[in-house]
């Protein structure tokens, strides 16, 4: 197969710093060398591939943007890069690291105290400890502000009891940052380890998108924290603005996976001979191939602008929403067409397509569904909050 090769149709590579191509470069080659030789057989088997959390970690993709605590401290447009390079490869190791950073690491360095970020930083960058992010419940995914976990207060203690759904990581994370409603109704958050009694997972098994990611439910029953591990932030706002941080590095993910399969498209539809001459060579193709083409040229504009803004801590969340609605919805119409051109060759796991076909399909759900990143944008536009 021919070595990958990223379209830059508008010299975007000037834009970036040095030390962005070299982050970028790194893990494009990691990828390539790494993820993409063994994780169609991680898919096919429902397995996430542990032994890559070692090498993720000296690569610095854990915690990547945290200042201090063994992080690499990198900018948001780096960052950005990695979840490019790591979704080209496949979105459940994306997941991965998009959880781990960007959901766990990420508010412990926000809003816990000194004592928890050194507890847990450190070990979360080396891939030492594993976390998770337990917000979304069975019953209330868009709408999170529902949710009926409880956490009681107790003497020195808070007493957890509910139930978290489609937690990614959940099954091998030994750390857990949990989202419930305290006696006021006011949403707090804690960092709850998964020695503690009354702390169970069940693993979601069968599903035919991500499965090379864990996918869990966490289950509490009397489960009792020390009030010390409460997180410093109230109300939604906490667990938003985890998620604006995961929803900015989808927005770069996604555009991996849209290069992924492109490129694919490209280089099958070159060598693949029909009526005598490659199938590249017909207008239909060509016309797909530039469809495909001008969204990832218009995509890379987008996410680039939004990382330079989100380095000067200029972005909003409706900025981000933009970048995740379109460049994930984009990614998975690329995966279809690319499908559509591989023909029935696209249905295996020779090639990448149906697998990230398959992966966009939820990666265009979590984090803010399509729909719910166009009301959050047609409330930034007229004032008028639809989902309310």
């Amino acid at each position: 197969m021919k070595p990958y090769e990223a379209p830059d149709f508008l010299n975007i590579d000037e834009h970036f710093s040095s030390e962005e191509r070299m982050i970028r470069d790194t893990l494009r080659e990691f990828v390539s060398k790494e993820i993409i030789p063994t994780i169609s057989t991680h898919y096919e088997n429902g397995t996430f591939p542990t032994d890559l959390i070692p090498q993720l970690a000296e690569l610095g993709t854990l915690g990547s943007t945290i200042q201090g605590y063994e992080c690499a401290g990198v900018n948001y447009t780096s960052y950005g890069l990695i979840m490019q390079e790591l979704e080209r490869g496949d979105s459940g190791i994306r997941s991965f690291v998009s959880v781990q950073g960007a959901l766990c690491m990420y508010p412990i360095y926000a809003f816990g105290s000194e004592e928890h970020k050194k507890k847990y930083l450190p070990k979360m960058a080396k891939g030492q400890l594993i976390g998770c992010f337990g917000l979304t419940e069975p019953d209330f995914g868009s709408n999170p502000g529902g949710m009926i976990t409880r956490a009681k207060k107790d003497g020195a203690d808070y007493i957890l009891n509910g139930a978290k759904m489609w937690i990614t990581n959940g099954g091998m994370a030994g750390v857990a940052i949990v989202w419930a409603k305290d006696d006021n109704d006011k949403i707090v958050g804690f960092i709850v380890d998964r020695d503690l009694k009354g702390f169970s997972v069940r693993n979601i098994e069968k599903k035919f998108s991500l499965k090379a990611s864990v996918t869990s439910e966490l289950i509490f029953e009397d489960c009792r924290v020390p009030a010390s591990q409460m997180l410093n932030v109230q109300g939604l706002k906490g667990p938003f603005a985890c998620l604006n941080n995961a929803r900015y590095g989808i927005s770069w993910g996604a555009l991996g996976a849209s290069m992924a399969c492109y490129d694919e498209a490209l280089n099958y539809s070159k060598t693949r001979i029909q009526f005598d001459k490659p199938i590249a060579s017909f207008q239909l193709v060509q016309a797909k191939l530039v469809e495909m083409f001008t969204d990832i040229t218009l995509g890379q504009l987008l996410a680039l602008h939004l990382g330079r803004m989100k380095d000067k801590d200029q972005a909003l969340p409706a900025h981000i929403s933009m970048a995740k609605m379109k460049n994930v919805s984009n990614a998975l119409k690329h995966a279809r067409i690319t499908r559509d051109i591989l023909g029935a060759s696209g249905i295996t796991y020779e090639y990448q397509c149906g697998r990230h076909m398959l992966n966009l399909e939820s990666v265009n759900t979590y984090e803010g569904t399509e729909d719910i990143h166009r009301l959050i944008l047609g409330h930034h536009i007229t004032g008028i909050p639809a989902f309310k």
